[in-house]
């Protein structure tokens, strides 16, 4: 059977852009020329729509349409590759068990409206409120939050233990003999009916919490923006100018972390002999960067995948909400110095 993987390299796009023009994505902004290629090799290659293959799919079949709910605009989904692996990590696993999938649905596009009375299962990606849920629709089946859980006693959910996967991270850098470590994060938000609220993110308020118990946080070192390379940039910038940086940072994403990193060498900080960085998520960037990052790893992909795996199972018969926890793991790589400094207690220079 033809992949949308077979499509996106024939195409020339990526495996995301192909996939939205094939799931008629109402928010991709793409040229029809575009558009008409992707749909033509398609077509060239046999790919069958997921209509199509609705007749030879083995799961039980599934009342009314499938929706994906995202809290974040298409500007802040292109410019954080955490929630975009979510979302195609939904798309591909929905492909796989051959189900309808609608449009993708933006939180910005529907709070003036409704979910439409067509979708009657919604996996849910990002902050959403419970009341502004129940707001939005009052005829669901089945809801999974992804990377949000709002109340476990009636939604499944699938998430990441933040709390651990930001110890694994500066634990690390404290075993190595980092002492004085800043932060740089983005802005954690939930939506509501009428209004949105600021949260202390999760990484945020791990870090804080670990180097207090050592008696080593500072409040000036701990810096808060929006989850995009630009910002980690500008909050790097902003440590350099005014004399407050550290000898290692955590960034909350490996984006943030790249901006970081163009900044410290733009102003002749050597990473990690100068400065030692680790960012979060492991996206592919992470490792071509120009010192390429430690990172915490997320299983984002899989995460899509499993809000549509608990969806299924639940509409099969379970009655009781289930919180999928996927693992993280700790990438080893340049930028935080570990390396040089097993050589240095190896005696090699």
């Amino acid at each position: 059977m033809t992949t949308i993987k077979e499509i996106a390299l024939r195409a020339n796009y990526s495996s995301s852009t192909v996939s939205r023009v094939l799931n008629h994505d109402t928010t991709l902004s793409v040229s029809p020329e575009a558009r008409s290629k992707i749909l033509s090799i398609a077509k060239e290659l046999g790919y069958k729509t997921v209509q199509e293959r609705k007749g030879t799919n083995t799961s039980k079949t599934i009342p009314g349409k499938v929706g994906v709910l995202i809290c974040h605009s298409l500007e802040e989904e292109l410019n954080d590759a955490y929630f975009i692996h979510i979302r195609q990590g939904v798309e591909s696993e929905c492909e796989k068990r051959g189900l309808d999938l609608a449009e993708v649905l933006r939180l910005s596009q529907l709070k003036a409206g409704k979910i439409s009375d067509e979708i009657k299962n919604l996996i849910v990606v990002g902050r959403i409120s419970e009341e502004l849920l129940r707001a939005l629709t009052d005829h669901l089946e089945n809801v999974v939050y992804i990377n949000h859980s709002t109340n476990d006693d009636v939604y499944d959910a699938v998430v990441i233990d933040f709390e651990h996967a930001t110890r694994q991270a500066v634990e690390h850098l404290l075993e190595l003999g980092y002492k004085d470590i800043g932060f740089i994060g983005g802005q954690e938000v939930e939506h509501f009916v009428d209004r949105t609220e600021d949260l202390e993110e999760g990484r945020k308020a791990t870090f804080r919490k670990i180097m207090e118990e050592k008696g080593l946080f500072a409040e000036e070192k701990c810096l808060v923006g929006q989850f995009r390379i630009s910002e980690g940039y500008r909050l790097m910038k902003e440590m350099i100018e005014s004399s407050r940086v550290p000898e290692a940072v955590f960034a909350s994403s490996d984006e943030m972390a790249v901006g970081a990193l163009r900044a410290l060498q733009e102003n002749n900080y050597q990473v990690p002999d100068d400065v030692a960085i680790i960012g979060f998520n492991d996206i592919e960037l992470a490792s071509y960067a120009s010192t390429p990052l430690t990172t915490v790893r997320v299983h984002t992909e899989e995460m899509g995948k499993t809000g549509v795996k608990l969806m299924i199972d639940r509409l099969e018969g379970r009655n009781i909400p289930m919180k999928v926890v996927l693992p993280t793991e700790l990438i080893i790589r340049e930028s935080c110095g570990s390396r040089k400094r097993d050589l240095q207690k190896k005696g090699i220079s």
